[in-house]
């Protein structure tokens, strides 16, 4: 399909970005294209205007910000993926950037993208949501920080507020973490994808597939006891309601949930 017609303009700084997206219309934000462009292609999403935000230097780098990583929004995932400073402060983050589609989706999607588009089935909307992290947003009333818990409220949105700009990413220092997911092709979104950070004596686990969004195995992280992986991992799916597809039945999702649960615990404990 071709998509309805639209007006496109190009912002040339992050208060350009929030005035274009603030001054009325369906306006959305254009980052990397991998997400947005194949939803306008098939009409999924239908706006007026696309504020194209990829030359906004500003918006791309990484740094040590003391208890946690400070990435730009622009920044690619083969960007997150390669950086040393990311390697060495929250491993699991380059790691799931590395395995995030094929190499032209690294080298154009970007981190900033990924989080606001908040797929249900996003590899790093899940793994944000288990790191505890957050994103920095700037908006027409200025700048506010919205906790991952916070941001994701259904299928495909965000409380991200009309003319807000997500322009950098926050995750925290983690060593004992890791992301499992299960794909019927190598770059495929993941059936169901399983986040788990050990932090001292508690246990964060998030999912995707088992929802409108990425959710919070509550009932996993708190059988969790320190060593009893399997114990825990057995009660992942408890409480939470996922949605049968073409790529997999209700109960196959849940099933999915309790292997994978289990992986990435004893990966993270590994650690």
């Amino acid at each position: 399909m071709i998509s309805v017609e639209f007006d496109y303009q190009r912002a040339e700084s992050v208060a350009d970005a929030v005035n274009l997206l603030s001054d009325g219309g369906d306006s959305v934000v254009l980052a990397g294209g991998h997400s947005l462009v194949p939803m306008l292609k098939l009409r999924v999403a239908s706006p007026s205007r696309l504020v194209d935000i990829s030359g906004i230097a500003e918006l791309v780098g990484i740094r040590d910000a003391g208890d946690h990583l400070a990435i730009g929004a622009m920044t690619t995932h083969r960007g997150v993926a390669d950086s040393p400073t990311i390697q060495s402060g929250c491993p699991v983050l380059a790691e799931t950037a590395a395995g995030i589609g094929d190499l032209q989706v690294r080298n154009r999607g970007t981190i900033g993208g990924s989080i606001a588009q908040a797929d249900s089935h996003g590899d790093l909307p899940t793994l944000l949501l288990a790191l505890g992290g957050s994103v920095a947003v700037q908006g027409p009333s200025g700048s506010r920080t919205i906790d991952a818990g916070d941001l994701f409220t259904g299928y495909l949105t965000t409380s991200l507020q009309p003319g807000e700009l997500i322009t950098e990413v926050r995750a925290p220092k983690v060593s004992s973490a890791a992301y499992v997911k299960f794909t019927r092709r190598q770059a495929d979104w993941a059936i169901v994808g399983v986040a788990a950070v050990i932090d001292g004596s508690s246990l964060r686990v998030a999912i995707n597939g088992m929802g409108l969004t990425p959710v919070r195995a509550s009932a996993a992280e708190q059988a969790w006891s320190g060593g009893n992986a399997a114990e825990a991992a057995a009660r992942a799916a408890d409480g939470l309601r996922p949605i049968g597809d073409e790529a997999g039945s209700a109960e196959y999702r849940s099933h999915l949930a309790t292997v994978l649960t289990r992986r990435a615990i004893e990966a993270a404990t590994a650690r």
